[in-house]
């Protein structure tokens, strides 16, 4: 998969919205992602769907549960094509383990696995009042990702401040996708730990998710080829 790209969060509750909203780039196929919203309320259909419109599909469901468990869900979710997916690093390297186990096809193929280190929306202070992880978030993101890594993971969903750290713990063919991502000139609404698409390039982090700059501006398609432009440099 080409790295350096920014995927689309469809974070829509129907398929007709989904769609509609799509129907708006006549002359691209985003990447996409589905997150939970989406997902429950159309099912693998919405997949198929922008699969055969020809959109790459990072599906979003951040799996976090009993390594088996995972396992068999991660199974179930390689037969739907998508190009990419994730869990929660929080899961343990045993539970990652298992993921990839059950997302590898028997001809060995298998969608991109990403492991979510700490959502944008937690702060370091959260992280450690809440959480009680008492290192710094710098610190837990990486040892995370070293996780993920030694469980055979390609990568991590963090904030793009700290993918340049990652890559230097992990090394520059480990990917690295950052959502909480917001124009210099947007609102950050509840993300805590955001950067513009110009800085993250200049991190270098490989695909950025953009949700609401791009699916609540009054022009999507332009605001997502400024996005393409500040990030990828087209």
């Amino acid at each position: 998969m080409s790295q350096r790209d920014v995927i689309i969060a469809c974070d829509f509750s129907s398929i007709d919205t989904t769609l509609s909203f799509l129907d708006k780039f006549t002359d691209c196929k985003p990447f996409v992602k589905i997150g939970m919203e989406l997902y429950y309320a159309a099912g693998p259909a919405i997949v198929w769907e922008l699969k055969s419109r020809g959109h790459k599909v990072f599906l979003d469901l951040k799996l976090h549960d009993i390594p088996n468990t995972v396992k068999k869900a991660m199974k179930v979710l390689s037969a739907l094509n998508v190009d990419m997916c994730n869990l929660h690093a929080a899961g343990t390297i045993e539970m990652m383990k298992a993921a990839v186990e059950g997302l590898t096809r028997p001809d060995g193929s298998r969608p991109v696995l990403l492991a979510v280190t700490q959502l944008t929306s937690t702060s370091e202070e959260r992280m450690q009042r809440d959480l009680l992880i008492n290192a710094s978030i710098n610190d837990t993101i990486v040892h995370y990702a070293k996780n993920a890594k030694e469980a055979g993971l390609d990568g991590v969903v963090c904030s793009p401040l700290e993918a340049g750290m990652v890559k230097e713990a992990c090394g520059k063919e480990f990917v690295t996708v950052t959502p909480g991502v917001r124009f210099a000139d947007g609102v950050v609404g509840d993300q805590v730990r955001v950067t513009t698409p110009a800085r993250a390039r200049e991190i270098g982090t490989d695909y950025i998710v953009v949700g609401r700059p791009i699916t609540e501006a009054d022009d999507p398609v332009a605001a997502y080829k400024r996005c393409v432009a500040e990030f990828v440099g087209e």
